[in-house]
């Protein structure tokens, strides 16, 4: 993508976020914060029996990146099991976004993923234990 394409996808994702606001009945809801930028994002995640995200939804405050970057990862990791969120990539992540645009604040751009992959592995854990005894 160039750098026009990048710059209207971060900022259709910004004007018309997806998946804002609270999630009824989360299994998961872990905030993250990115000081340097006042970046503040909660992530609310629920799996479906077969241990697939069947919703995700994000609240927050902070810059256009972050905010972008938060509305795509809920499209993203829609349908996609613990395992599979918490093996995405950072890297690949940016360049979605738009590596150029992105590069000059990769905490923002990853604060939603880190966030989200944070509380799946948390919740992931808690499972296999609940499953083992």
């Amino acid at each position: 993508m160039d750098r026009q394409e990048a710059i209207e996808f971060l900022m259709d994702h910004y004007d018309n976020p997806r998946n804002s606001g609270p999630l009824e009945h989360p299994d998961i809801s872990l905030t993250g914060g990115n000081p340097g930028c006042a970046d503040l994002i909660t992530m609310h995640a629920r799996f479906d029996k077969d241990g697939k995200l069947e919703a995700v939804n994000w609240e927050g405050e902070g810059c256009t990146i972050s905010r972008a970057a938060a509305s795509y990862v809920t499209e993203i990791t829609q349908g996609k099991t613990a395992e599979e969120i918490e093996q995405m990539s950072f890297e690949d992540l940016i360049d979605e976004l738009g590596r150029e645009l992105v590069m000059t604040r990769p905490t923002c751009a990853t604060l939603a993923l880190g966030t989200l992959k944070k509380g799946v592995h948390e919740h992931h854990m808690h499972k296999l234990a609940e499953n083992a005894s």
